[in-house]
C-alpha cells in the first residue's frame, strides 16, 4: 500500500460518530485556512500595491475573478483528496510518464521556490520597516522560522491550523483598521468590478495578481490537508466531508479576497488619487501612509500585517514541498531538512540580487515571483481537471458537466494570459539580445512549454489504463516468496548502560536461538574518547570496557558466543563501522522515546543509523 499524504498528520483528526451540531462542522475547518495564507503572502502585497497606484480601483475585477477562480480550482482539490485519498503529485505520478512527471515535478518545485522567495522578502521587508533591521540580515534572520514549524508540527495539526487562523486574524484586523483611516470611495470602489485591462503594463500586473491569487502548489496541499481528517468510507460521509469542505474554503478563501482587496483600496485611494502612481515598493508605501492618511498607528500596522503574513505563509511552502517531493519522487526526508533546503534555494538568489542590484531590487523581484507563480499554475489545473473529471476514479463523485465546462474556461484564461506573457517576455528578451545562441534557446523554452501544455491536455484523454493506486514502492512477487525462516546466527546489540538496555536483552533473547553469536557494542563517548580514540585509557573507559565484559558474561552463562567492542566518540558513525565489520544479521538498538528538544539534545542515533546500514534493525522501546 502506497503511503500517505503528510503520513505524520494524515487521519490524525477524528470525524467521531459522538460529535453532533457545530462540533461536528468545526472538525473540517482548518485545512483551508492553511492553504488561503498563501493566497495573502507578501508577494500578493507587492502586485496588490503596483496595480492600486497605478491604475487605482481599476483592477478590483481582477482580485474577485482571481477569488472565484481560487475557490472553484480548491474545492476541486479538496474532493480529490477526500474521494481518492490521493494528493495531486501522486494522481500526476500515476497518470503520466515518468519524464513528463520529472518535468511537472520541476516545475511545482518553481513554483514553491519563487512562493519562498516572496516570503522571504516579505519577512524580511516587515522586520526593516517596524525595527530597522537591515535587509540583507532580515532576509538571513528568516531561516530561523525553521525550528517554528518544526514545534507547530509535533504540536499536532489543529495546533498549527488555530496558529494560522490566528495570523490571519492579525492580517485582517490591521487592514481594517487601515481602511478605516483611508476612507475609500465605495462608488469608485464598486466601479472597479468592471472588467477593464487600460495597456500592457495593466496585463502584467494582472497576471501577476492571478499568480498571487491563485498559486499552485496550494492545489496539491489543499489535497493532502483534507486527509487528515478520519472519516468514513461510505457514501453519506463522503458527501458530508465535501459540503464542509466547500464551506472552509469559502470562508477561507473570502477572507484572503477581503486581505487582498483591502491592500489594492488602500494603494488606490492613498497612492492613486494623491498622484502617487509609481508605488509598488513596500517600504515607500510603509513611508507615505502616514504622511498620507495622518495617522502614525498607519505604517506600523502595515509593518506588522506584513510580518504575520510572510510567517503564515511559510508554512504553506514547506508542507507543500514535502508533498511535491514525497508525491512525484517518493523521497521522503525529514521535514526540518526539506524546511532548510527550500529557504535556502529561496535565501541564495535573493542575497544575490540585494547584492548586485541594491535593495531597490527587492519590490521587482517580489512581483516577478508572483509572474513566475502564474507561470507555473497551468499545470497544476489541467490535470487536476482530468483527475476529477474520471468517472472511473471518481465514480459518482465526479464533477459535474457544467462544472466541467467551467473549470476548462477558468483553464482556458489561465493558459491565454500565460502564453501572452511567454511571448511578450519572450519577444523582448530577443529584442534585447544580439545572441543568436540565446534567441534559439529562448524559442526552444517557447516550444517546451507549448508541446507540454498539449501533452498533459491530450495524454490523459487517449491513455489506456490509469490505476487507482499510484505503486510507490516496487511490487513483490508474494506467491513466490519464500517463506522459510532462516535464524538470526550473529546479532548485534548497541547498549548505553540506561534502562533500555534491559528491553534490547530481552528481545535479542527471545530471537536468539541456541548458537546465535551475540556482538555487544558501547560506544564511549568521554572526553578523553573524544579526542584519543581507542588509545583513550581515562576512568570512564575503563569502567565501560569492565560493565560490558559483565553484559557478555551474562549472556555467556546462557550458552551464547559473544563479542564485546567498544567504540569511541561519534556514536553514529561508530555504531555503523562495527557493524559493517562484524556483519550481524540483526541490529538492536533502544529507544528511550525522546521526542521534541530531547531529540536535539541526545540525537537521533535510530534514524541515522538504520540508513548507513543494510541489514534489519529492531527497535526496543522503552
Amino acid at each position: 500500500m502506497p503511503h500517505q499524504s503528510l503520513s505524520e498528520v494524515h487521519e490524525s483528526v477524528e470525524i467521531s460518530k459522538s460529535k453532533k451540531g457545530w462540533r461536528r462542522i468545526a472538525a473540517f475547518f482548518g485545512p483551508a485556512y492553511l492553504v488561503s495564507v498563501g493566497y495573502m503572502d507578501p508577494g500578493n502585497w507587492a502586485t496588490d500595491l503596483a496595480g492600486g497606484s497605478q491604475f487605482g480601483y481599476t483592477l478590483i475585477w481582477v482580485l474577485l475573478m482571481s477569488n472565484l477562480m481560487a475557490l472553484l480550482l480548491q474545492t476541486l482539490s479538496a474532493r480529490l483528496g477526500v474521494v481518492r485519498q490521493l494528493d495531486l503529485a501522486q494522481c500526476n505520478r500515476l497518470c503520466y510518464p515518468k519524464p513528463v512527471n520529472f518535468i511537472l515535478y520541476i516545475f511545482a518545485e518553481l513554483a514553491i521556490a519563487a512562493c519562498d522567495l516572496a516570503e522571504v522578502l516579505g519577512m524580511a521587508i516587515g522586520l526593516q520597516l517596524l525595527l530597522g533591521i537591515p535587509l540583507l540580515v532580515g532576509v538571513c534572520i528568516t531561516i530561523l522560522d525553521t525550528f517554528l514549524l518544526m514545534y507547530l508540527q509535533r504540536l499536532g495539526i489543529r495546533k498549527m491550523e488555530a496558529f494560522i487562523i490566528g495570523l490571519v486574524g492579525i492580517i485582517s484586523v490591521c487592514f481594517l483598521i487601515e481602511l478605516v483611516f483611508a476612507q475609500p470611495n465605495m462608488l469608485e470602489v464598486a466601479k472597479g468590478l468592471n472588467p477593464t485591462l487600460p495597456n500592457q503594463a495593466a496585463l502584467y500586473i494582472a497576471i501577476g495578481i492571478i499568480g498571487a491569487t491563485v498559486m499552485p502548489h496550494n492545489l496539491y496541499l489543499h489535497s493532502a490537508l483534507v486527509q487528515t481528517r478520519k472519516i468514513e468510507r461510505n457514501e453519506v460521509a463522503i458527501k458530508k466531508a465535501l459540503k464542509y469542505n466547500l464551506w472552509d474554503s469559502t470562508i477561507a478563501l473570502n477572507i484572503a479576497f477581503f486581505v487582498n482587496a483591502a491592500i489594492l483600496i488602500l494603494a488606490a485611494s492613498t497612492f492613486h488619487t494623491t498622484g502617487n502612481h509609481q508605488v509598488a515598493s513596500l517600504s515607500e508605501a510603509h513611508q507615505l501612509l502616514a504622511p498620507i492618511l495622518g495617522n502614525k498607528w498607519a505604517p506600523h500596522l502595515f509593518a506588522i500585517a506584513l510580518i504575520a503574513a510572510g510567517q503564515s505563509s511559510t508554512i504553506t511552502g514547506t508542507l507543500a514541498g514535502q508533498i511535491v517531493m514525497e508525491g512525484y519522487l517518493s523521497l521522503r526526508i525529514n521535514p526540518w531538512m526539506r524546511r532548510i533546503a527550500t529557504r535556502l534555494i529561496a535565501i541564495v538568489p535573493t542575497l544575490l540580487v540585494l547584492l548586485i542590484a541594491g535593495e531597490a531590487a527587492a519590490d521587482r523581484l517580489l512581483v516577478f515571483s508572483q509572474v513566475l507563480l502564474s507561470m507555473q499554475l497551468a499545470f497544476a489545473v489541467i490535470p487536476l481537471l482530468h483527475f476529477v473529471s474520471d468517472k472511473k476514479e471518481m465514480g459518482m463523485f465526479t464533477i459535474k458537466k457544467s462544472t466541467q465546462v467551467i473549470g476548462w474556461i477558468v483553464a482556458g484564461i489561465i493558459v491565454s494570459l500565460n502564453l501572452k506573457l511567454v511571448f511578450a517576455t519572450a519577444d523582448e528578451w530577443m529584442t534585447n539580445s544580439s545572441s543568436l545562441g540565446i534567441k534559439l534557446l529562448i524559442v526552444c523554452m517557447e516550444v517546451l512549454i507549448v508541446g507540454l501544455l498539449i501533452y498533459t491536455i491530450i495524454y490523459p484523454l487517449i491513455a489506456k489504463k490509469i490505476q487507482s493506486k499510484p505503486f510507490i514502492h516496487p511490487t513483490i512477487d508474494l506467491p513466490n516468496l519464500q517463506t522459510a525462516f532462516n535464524a538470526f546466527h550473529k546479532i548485534a546489540i548497541a547498549l548505553d548502560y540506561t534502562d533500555t538496555d534491559r528491553n534490547s536483552i530481552t528481545h535479542a533473547l527471545r530471537l536468539a536461538p541456541n548458537g546465535t553469536h551475540i556482538v555487544l557494542i558501547h560506544i564511549v563517548e568521554s572526553a578523553s574518547a573524544r579526542l584519543l580514540g581507542n588509545n583513550a585509557h581515562d576512568e570512564e573507559t575503563i569502567r565501560d570496557k569492565a560493565i560490558l565484559q559483565e553484559y557478555a558474561r551474562f549472556f555467556e552463562d546462557r550458552g551464547y558466543s559473544t563479542s564485546a567492542v567498544l567504540g569511541y566518540n561519534k556514536r553514529v558513525q561508530e555504531i555503523v563501522r562495527i557493524v559493517k565489520e562484524m556483519q550481524p544479521d540483526l541490529l538492536i538498538l533502544g529507544s528511550h522515546g525522546h521526542k521534541g528538544l530531547h531529540d536535539y539534545l541526545y540525537g537521533e542515533t535510530i534514524n541515522q543509523v538504520r540508513h548507513l546500514i543494510d541489514i534489519p534493525v529492531f527497535i526496543a522501546k522503552s
